[in-house]
This record gives structure tokens, C-alpha cells and sequence, in this order.
């Protein structure tokens, strides 16, 4: 890309960025991000994708079980409260009225 005489190369201190400046305009024209050392290659991609499905699958499996128990757990919370509201004796809630 052919620079202009307004234009400034700079390199971004904290992700060592090529940024392109417009003085003119006082606006980023173009940034190029570095090589990255840890890209991986092509032929660990089959490898990489089994790896995130079988990922994929045991957090899926674990929320299958987490919601097959979850009906219990909310079963004996109900059955508790049934219980409790049985043992607790039944008293008229005081009203502003009752009060005069």
C-alpha cells in the first residue's frame, strides 16, 4: 500500500501492532497484526476439532445429569416446605385495621 506524505507507520507498544495514521484525518487508515508463534498448524486441525468435541460432549453429558437430578432435589425442597407449612399453626395476618 502506497503511503501518503499525511501517513505515520507506528508500532503499538502493548500488542506490537504495524498501525498506519492518518495525520489529516487523525485516524487509524490500516493496522497489521504480528505472527503469532503459537498459530497451530494444519495438520493438528483433526486433531484439534476431536479434542473440542469431546469437550463439547462431556459438558453436555454433565448437564444431562445435572438435570436428571435436579427434579429430585426439587421434589424434597417441596416435600420439606409441605412439611413445614403442615407443623406451623395458622394465625389471621394483623391488618392496619385491627390495629386502631
Amino acid at each position: 500500500m502506497a503511503k501518503l506524505k499525511s501517513e505515520i507507520e507506528v508500532t503499538c507498544p502493548c500488542c506490537r501492532s504495524a498501525l498506519v495514521i492518518d495525520l489529516n484525518l487523525g485516524r487509524v487508515v490500516s493496522h497489521r497484526e504480528p505472527e503469532r508463534g503459537d498459530k497451530p498448524e494444519l495438520d493438528e486441525a483433526a486433531r484439534i476439532l476431536a479434542a473440542e468435541a469431546a469437550r463439547r460432549e462431556a459438558l453436555f453429558q454433565q448437564s444431562v445429569e445435572a438435570e436428571k437430578g435436579r427434579g429430585d432435589a426439587l421434589a424434597k425442597r417441596f416435600e420439606e416446605a409441605l412439611r413445614q407449612a403442615k407443623e406451623e399453626p395458622i394465625t389471621r395476618p394483623t391488618r392496619d385495621f385491627d390495629l386502631d
